[in-house]
């Protein structure tokens, strides 16, 4: 269950490092591991709701969307700050 948790956090974290990258976000980079890990679970529960799912990678890609979906709703709400 450690394990789980720990490598869950460090997809979290890669996920928002890219996702930050891509969306062009200005925050450092615990800031961009917060997201991420919060991204990945509403990207993660999103395409599991749609039923869209597979291996590897494509989780990796369904995180990243979800992260990014995060980051969109962040600048809407808080203004181009983010």
């Amino acid at each position: 269950m450690l394990l789980t948790i720990l490598i869950t956090i460090l997809v979290g974290a890669l996920v928002g490092w890219l996702a930050g990258l891509l969306m062009k976000s200005k925050h450092g980079f615990w800031m961009n591991c917060l997201i991420g890990i919060i991204g990945s679970a509403i990207g993660s529960a999103l395409f599991h709701f749609l039923g869209i799912g597979g291996g590897l990678i494509i989780n990796i890609v369904i995180d990243i969307a979800g992260t990014c979906i995060l980051i969109l709703l962040l600048r809407l709400i808080l203004g181009k700050k983010w």
